[in-house]
């Protein structure tokens, strides 16, 4: 059986409850603590580049569009 995520598994074992406790307790993702996939662009998605600084939670290419607008002065 290949299986991309292991929510599909749910929709093959919902019915059997003893099934999916096990399915949910061995397989279920855990939340993440730190790490560079904690932190998302706000507008994206995208975990790559991500602006924190100053609470903006943006990546660097969402930011080159907006930065104007939200008061940023490019200087070059």
């Amino acid at each position: 059986m290949t299986i991309s995520t292991w929510e599909n598994v749910l929709k093959q074992v919902g019915h059997k409850p003893g099934k999916l406790k096990k399915v949910l307790k061995h397989n279920a993702k855990k939340q993440k603590s730190c790490g560079f996939t904690t932190s998302k662009c706000k507008i994206c998605g995208s975990t790559h580049g991500v602006i924190r600084q100053y609470d903006l939670h943006i990546c660097r290419k969402c930011f080159r569009e907006i930065a104007e607008e939200i008061g940023f002065i490019n200087y070059s």
